[in-house]
């Protein structure tokens, strides 16, 4: 596998903690300019110092976001285009898993606002300055999680919330908008793959309470290191074995098969246009 990430651009949501800062800390050991999009500005900077030390490259930069708001998003996206006039890869790996239903600022259920819209919306509002620098690379870091349907009338769990059930459809979601996304830029020059990083030891279950947190925290306890998580974006990221293959599912940098459902052109096509109006 050679790489090709040297001195490259590449945008990491979430990268402060786990998957995240440990795919940040792997493409800056290779080189990369890493631009880290933090929601909290003390941890985002502990971890921006942790990289910078580990890797010996001080080309990382740390932009705020919180990706629950819309806003938000696009302030950054206005703050990244002022610093940069090229954008190689984009990894929206940052992901929550919320015990309760919640609301974000713009009124939209919380898993799916994070896990779902804000990879829609950033993506397509970093696709002109993608497309500025082709060959360039989109990834997606969804979840074997994942669910037979999208139940489009109830896509916010207004009603009867389950916790994993609004993780999986929105994590399904973001397989089908992978493979939508590599459907519009085919032939631009521009990939997009998503993949399943396997059981991490993350924070992804912090709000948990009871019986379920112990659960949980007895799975875990077998899970991957974030290190062993972050190998396969990392790989997508920068091998050059993948820079012609777009629209793929990868499980151990391997590519795999997603649910049925993921290769549905029609919901596909459906969700987008549910994204796009909930996106303005």
């Amino acid at each position: 596998m050679s790489n090709s990430i040297n001195g490259k651009i590449c945008i990491i949501t979430g990268a402060n903690s786990g998957i995240g800062k440990a795919t940040a800390l792997g493409l800056a050991k290779l080189g990369a300019k890493v631009v880290m999009l933090c929601r909290n500005k003390t941890r985002g900077e502990d971890a921006q110092n942790e990289i910078i030390t580990k890797s010996g490259n001080k080309s990382i930069d740390l932009l705020l976001a919180d990706l629950s708001s819309q806003s938000s998003i696009r302030k950054f996206v206005s703050e990244f285009e002022k610093k940069y006039d090229k954008l190689d890869v984009l990894i929206n790996n940052a992901g929550v898993n919320p015990s309760k239903r919640y609301e974000t600022i713009d009124g939209i259920e919380k898993a799916f606002a994070i896990n779902t819209l804000a990879p829609f919306l950033l993506t397509n509002l970093l696709l002109p300055i993608l497309k500025n620098n082709i060959p360039a690379r989109i990834i997606n870091v969804a979840s074997a999680v994942q669910s037979k349907s999208i139940n489009f009338e109830n896509l916010q769990f207004k009603k009867h919330f389950r916790s994993w059930k609004a993780y999986s459809q929105s994590k399904t979601a973001l397989i089908l908008l992978t493979y939508e996304f590599a459907r519009h830029l085919s032939n631009s020059g521009i990939t997009v793959n998503c993949l399943h990083p396997g059981g991490v030891k993350t924070n992804l279950t912090r709000d948990y309470k009871g019986i379920i947190k112990l659960f949980t925290k007895l799975f875990f306890s077998f899970a991957k290191s974030p290190e062993e998580g972050a190998k396969t974006s990392i790989y997508l990221a920068s091998s050059s074995d993948v820079e012609n293959i777009s629209g793929k599912y990868f499980i151990d940098k391997k590519e795999a098969k997603s649910k049925d459902i993921t290769y549905d052109e029609s919901i596909a096509k459906r969700l987008w246009d549910v994204c796009t109006v909930l996106t303005n």
